[in-house]
């Protein structure tokens, strides 16, 4: 309602005004009769409409009619706490129906650029910014609930408002004024989109179809992996100076995996997870505590990575309770980088921390698969290609020195059945390697043992068959026999090399383990043999009887024998022939 002005002007002075407030033009007149002909008398109905007049003009004072008194009083009780809300931080509008400021704090017109807002609509001084909820109409909803309401604005300079309207509760009908608080939410709203691009961004890391999964090859998985966090990294936190090093558990050595903007001799450096003499990407991963180096001249810690570098921030790679590895990067600034940049970094460190995992779950079950797949066709074909060479020995055997051209056919025979088994134990390394395990799966390396011929002479199919499984997993070419007789031929049919371990059962089904032993080193000096014994009685005493011979203690294992047993006996004797060889 526009206000009433009772009363004369005088054209060379204005006389002083007073401000009525009442309920209508008749009691004015009534009351202040003889007022208005010495003063100007603004009339209005309300005392919101009182504040935004006392805003915009100078009055002599202030009438207040006795139904108005209470009312009055509350608003006197706003304007006497004036000073306290233009020192606040928040904006502070008293508003109409209308959305129009009746009056404010100077918060919304330093956040309006203009010198008065009063008379002006909400959301014009603001530049008319959307509203983006989670009430759309909030004021519209106050007024007409009687109840507070909240909402989030955009404005086109992309800084966020949250305001919150509470309507003032008035006698005798609907609200029709409403305060409102407005907070400039920019730096909050900022930091959410910011951690909402970090998620998206972790979770788009190693983000691939199955379609693509199959035709991308473990490397291509590996680079597609290092491109996206360089690219979010340097996009998405603004940082162009990387270094992730990744924690190998057993030595406890980190290892460079991705390097950006970095001298060389850092990147080359050997660094462990020790808080000593380790930088502070040691330091960090020894201690699972992140690292804010703000002045790398100071910083005792910092060695140089970086050229020209001034700070630097590193934090642990995280993955269930376990630092897997540390990401670091670097300024050339002194104090580039705040808390929120720790916490952004952290944050994207642990979805890093989680693709690469990702990554090394899929190289590890695409090894595994390979490798179940080449230990099935491998364990089909072993003992059978076994009876290949057995058969074809045996044959051969009753030919030598009566047709030469069938003892040539046979010995290709038994080249082409070797040559089998050496492509299916190829096949297997290329398709599963052991490096694509991960640490857990890893069979551990047994240098001595690569590419050793191991010839296992038993009547029990599950021995031979045990054989193959145990040692082939450690590179050995492995053969079987069933019996003594089989194995001397086998070991006579062998032109190219020879075997470097014998394994045979004491009771063999036509002979002794000490017999076979005899034999044994009528062709080959020394004999390289391990003799398995039951834990039953030995009838023909083949393990004392050997010992007396010179098999060494070290040669000698008991069924059912432990891997490590086997292994270290295996081990021993191959030692042993290559000195005596050597001499």
């Amino acid at each position: 309602m526009t206000a009433i002005r009772i009363g004369r002007r005088n054209r060379l002075s204005e006389k002083p005004k007073i401000l009525l407030i009442c309920d209508s033009r008749e009691n004015a007149e009534q009351t202040l009769t003889r007022a208005a002909e010495l003063h100007e008398v603004v009339v209005v109905q309300n005392p919101m409409r009182a504040v935004a007049l006392l805003g915009r003009e100078r009055f002599a004072g202030v009438y207040v009619t006795s139904e108005y008194l209470q009312e009055a009083l509350d608003i006197g009780r706003l304007l006497q706490n004036e000073q306290i809300l233009e020192g606040m931080p928040d904006g502070v509008v008293l508003l109409d129906s209308d959305n129009t400021i009746l009056w404010c704090n100077c918060r919304l017109c330093q956040w309006g650029s203009c010198e008065s807002a009063i008379g002006k609509k909400f959301y014009a001084m603001l530049g008319s910014p959307e509203i983006l909820g989670p009430d759309f109409c909030p004021f519209q909803t106050a007024l007409a609930t009687g109840q507070s309401t909240t909402s989030n604005l955009r404005s086109e300079d992309n800084r966020y408002f949250h305001v919150h309207a509470a309507p003032v509760h008035e006698p005798g009908g609907h609200p029709r004024h409403l305060i409102v608080t407005v907070r400039d939410v920019t730096v909050e709203m900022r930091q959410q989109q910011k951690l909402a691009a970090i998620h998206q961004a972790g979770m788009e890391l190693s983000d691939l179809t199955a379609d693509e999964l199959l035709q991308m090859t473990v490397s291509q998985r590996i680079d597609l992996l290092k491109n996206n966090i360089l690219h979010y990294t340097k996009d998405l936190l603004h940082f162009d100076m990387v270094e992730i090093r990744m924690l190998d558990q057993k030595t406890g050595r980190l290892e460079p995996l991705l390097v950006l903007g970095m001298e060389q001799e850092a990147a080359d450096r050997v660094l462990y997870a020790q808080p000593q003499n380790n930088g502070v990407t040691g330091f960090v991963a020894a201690t699972r505590k992140s690292y804010l180096c703000e002045d790398t001249t100071e910083d005792p810690l910092y060695m140089t990575g970086a050229s020209g570098a001034k700070s630097s921030l590193t934090v642990p790679l995280v993955l269930h309770d376990e630092v897997v590895g540390t990401f670091n990067v670097e300024s050339p600034q002194p104090r580039a980088f705040s808390e929120s940049d720790l916490q952004f970094l952290e944050i994207f460190g642990r979805d890093v921390a989680v693709a690469i995992n990702t990554l090394e779950l899929l190289v590890a079950e695409k090894a595994g698969t390979a490798a179940e797949s080449v230990e099935a066709i491998h364990s089909a074909v072993a003992l059978p290609v076994d009876e290949i060479l057995s058969d074809a020995v045996n044959v051969m055997e009753r030919y030598i020195g009566h047709e030469p051209e069938v003892v040539e056919r046979l010995q290709q025979i038994l080249h082409h059945a070797r040559y089998i088994k050496q492509v299916i134990q190829k096949v297997g390394q290329r398709m599963a390697p052991t490096e694509a395990y991960p640490q857990a799966m890893q069979v551990e390396e047994r240098p001595a043992l690569k590419d050793r011929r191991i010839l296992v002479v038993d009547a029990d199919e599950n021995v031979r068959s045990a054989a193959h499984t145990l040692l082939e997993r450690y590179g050995c070419v492995v053969e079987t026999a069933h019996h003594g007789t089989e194995a001397v031929y086998m070991i006579r049919s062998t032109t190219d090399s020879n075997y470097d371990v014998v394994i045979a059962d004491i009771r063999l089904p036509d002979m002794t383990g000490y017999e076979f032993m005899l034999k044994l080193k009528e062709i080959m000096d020394p004999a390289p043999l391990v003799l398995m014994a039951g834990y039953g009685y030995d009838p023909g005493h083949s393990i004392v009887k050997a010992r007396q011979a010179g098999l060494p203690a070290q040669a000698v294992l008991h069924k059912e024998f432990r891997l490590d047993k086997l292994l270290a006996a295996v081990e021993y004797v191959i030692a042993t022939t290559d000195v005596v060889g050597q001499v």
